[in-house]
């Protein structure tokens, strides 16, 4: 498997990777090829959840920003507000190449409802010269967590992703045990020999895992400091502040529960952001951003043994579990529901704390297995097509979850009646199942039950 732990821990901007991270990388790779060409008009359609949740998820804005040439992992939020903001008043775009162009974003982006074949989230970017023949169109697919691909990715699978060789190839958790048992390592040994092979060293990897983990502890004090109302017409009042004031008071106190008080706080706090439109880790994606910082942050609270390299352990760990679901499955509500990405990121960050509490690999690959096992049929169902209402919660209660199957896998010996494989595959075929109002359209359960105008 030769998928990036950097790949799925990807720094970007909320409220969603798959509908904005994704359509914002897939509109710069668009657009940087438009240089030297006597570009007159660029059209968007996007199609299928892009278009049903597409203005609440800001995918519109979205496309505007990668057509301006920024990309997701170094562009900052005021960055992209004057971007959108400018070409909202001035009716032009500058593309990468310098040239400007005409482009009102009511006109020039087209929502259209029914979903492409290969993907619910598709997209279709088109340039036209002046006289009205074609420069240039392509499809791209967000396939959740950040991924793009093109059709021709998504019809040959075997072009999905570059060839590499890594000493340490695996597709199933059955298969990821077997040679950590064999070769006498752990999962994020197995990793880290797996990233060397893309031509890092140890020290670059860490580093890149030390920024990962420091962008997910920026993104928790932004939210214990920013107050007000969430935007998106929905008046959602940001309540990780007020919790954080509350929570210092208590300290001190004896209170049992007041380490759950913490985990809740920081996933808020990172979801709080997220839903703003601020510079959040897909982990593994937007929308479930807050679970893993909020189980490390919990494990850097109250653990005595944390330290920095118990950090890395998680996240390499926890990196090891996303990639089956990416591979096996899906990590795109927009396919399988809040199971993909919720239920994902609880089963990564179950794995990466067992890991860190100093688990066998059997233990780890029985908690990643608990957590998802109690995720199994969530649906995706924002109100508004926002990712605040339920999706905010959400994460607390993942975060949760993911401590307690982390215990659970803990007081036993890792053998279990259930396997990893087994649930990833569940999880997959529940998705397939499920009714499409309940993934990423906003057109059912709480999305149509919630009066929210």
């Amino acid at each position: 498997m030769s998928i990036s732990v950097f790949d799925l821990f990807k720094i970007g901007l909320g409220p969603s990777s798959s509908h904005t991270v994704g359509p914002m990388s897939a509109a710069f790779h668009f657009a940087s090829q438009l240089a030297g060409q006597p570009v007159a008009v660029v059209q968007i359609t996007l199609y299928g959840s892009l278009s049903l949740t597409g203005k609440g998820h800001a995918t519109d804005r979205a496309v505007v920003y990668g057509l301006s040439g920024l990309k997701p992992e170094t562009t900052l939020p005021d960055e992209a507000g004057i971007i959108w903001s400018s070409v909202k008043s001035s009716g032009q775009l500058s593309l990468p190449c310098k040239k400007e162009i005409p482009f009102d974003p009511d006109r020039n982006i087209l929502f259209v409802d029914q979903p492409l074949p290969e993907h619910p989230n598709g997209m279709k970017f088109t340039a036209t010269a002046e006289d009205g023949s074609m420069i240039l169109e392509q499809i791209w697919f967000s396939t959740g967590g950040g991924f793009i691909a093109t059709r021709e990715d998504l019809t040959n699978q075997s072009g999905q992703q570059n060839e590499l060789t890594i000493p340490y190839p695996f597709s199933s958790a059955e298969e990821l045990l077997r040679l950590c048992a064999s070769h006498q390592i752990n999962m994020a040994e197995l990793l880290l020999a797996n990233e060397k092979a893309r031509g890092s060293d140890e020290k670059e990897i860490s580093n890149s895992l030390d920024n990962i983990l420091q962008t997910m502890e920026s993104c928790i004090e932004r939210g214990f400091q920013t107050e007000g109302v969430l935007p998106g017409g929905l008046d959602v009042q940001r309540r990780a502040p007020g919790l954080y004031q509350r929570w210092q008071k208590e300290v001190e106190s004896n209170d049992p529960l007041q380490v759950m008080d913490w985990v809740s706080l920081c996933a808020l706090a990172v979801n709080e952001e997220n839903a703003a439109g601020g510079r959040v880790v897909t982990s593994p994606t937007n929308g479930a951003a807050g679970v893993i910082p909020a189980v490390i942050a919990f494990h850097k609270q109250y653990d005595r043994s944390a330290s920095q390299d118990s950090v890395r352990l998680f996240l390499l760990t926890a990196a090891a579990i996303g990639m089956l679901y990416k591979k096996n499955a899906s990590i795109s509500a927009a396919e399988v529901g809040c199971q993909g990405e919720i239920g994902v990121a609880s089963s990564m960050a179950a794995a990466g704390l067992v890991a860190a509490w100093g688990g066998t690999m059997e233990q780890v690959e029985h908690a990643a297995e608990i957590a998802m096992e109690h995720h199994l049929g969530m649906t995706c169902d924002p109100v508004a097509g926002l990712v605040q209402v339920p999706c905010i919660e959400r994460n607390a209660m993942g975060a949760v979850k993911a401590i307690n199957a982390a215990r659970m896998a803990l007081s036993g010996d890792g053998k279990h009646r259930v396997t990893l494989d087994q649930v990833i595959e569940t999880m997959y075929q529940t998705g397939k199942d499920m009714q499409d109002r309940y993934k990423e359209t906003s057109q059912g359960g709480l999305a149509v039950n919630v009066v929210y105008c």
